[in-house]
């Protein structure tokens, strides 16, 4: 049995749920903030959540666990089964959350935990993150999903940090520069939350948002 230890606000353990759902692995959740190192232990060497905890020890990173599941079980594949656009698939993960989703989370301090940013930190994130999202369209086909006619892994991706940079970019900017950049994302962004899954772990991020802050006014009260 494999354990997904983190909490469902975060995007990463989002990306991995869907993934299990989606594949139809059997998980259980585990509730983990990221200040509780007393449960964290050697886990993940860095503190960091999401994590899975296996009969044969513990992963960490998101990416890695993403590929041990695909390689752990085959039967219902999320990357495509020729290497080369199996490589094109990863290429495309790549550039959403390294050139799209880690800028726009220099954000979130602001738009998310009640903090404040820097003028220039809002606009040199709008710069990069418009160029990554700009990078992520010239290898992207949304016909209808990310890659074509066929639901991957990379979807599973898009959805669930496209949520965040929508809900950052609207609040610091006051527009979302998701729909400037990339013209079909409202479109693929429903067709997204038609799926069940997706339907289920928003639900759940809903319900983990609200835990979040009874906790916080817990600690803040």
């Amino acid at each position: 049995m494999i354990t997904l230890c983190g909490f469902g606000v975060s995007n990463y353990y989002n990306k991995l749920k869907l993934i299990m759902l989606e594949k139809d692995i059997s998980f259980e959740e585990k509730l983990v903030y990221p200040w509780q190192q007393e449960l964290l232990g050697q886990s993940s060497p860095l503190g960091k959540i999401p994590y899975i905890e296996t009969g044969n020890g513990s992963l960490s990173e998101s990416q890695v666990i993403l590929d041990y599941l695909e390689d752990l079980y085959p039967e219902l594949p999320m990357f495509p089964l020729d290497l080369f656009q199996r490589a094109k698939c990863r290429e495309l993960i790549q550039h959403l959350e390294l050139n799209c989703e880690w800028v726009a989370r220099r954000l979130y301090k602001e738009s998310f935990f009640g903090g404040s940013v820097s003028n220039e930190t809002k606009l040199d994130v709008k710069y990069r993150l418009t160029k990554g999202l700009e990078a992520v369209t010239k290898i992207s086909k949304f016909s209808p999903y990310i890659l074509g006619a066929t639901f991957t892994a990379a979807d599973c991706v898009a959805f669930v940090h496209f949520t965040m940079i929508q809900l950052a970019t609207k609040k610091i900017y006051n527009e979302n520069i998701l729909e400037q950049v990339l013209p079909d994302i409202s479109s693929y962004m429903q067709l997204m939350e038609s799926r069940p899954h997706v339907q289920t772990i928003m639900q759940d991020r809903l319900n983990a948002i609200k835990a979040f802050v009874r906790l916080k006014v817990k600690y803040d009260g």
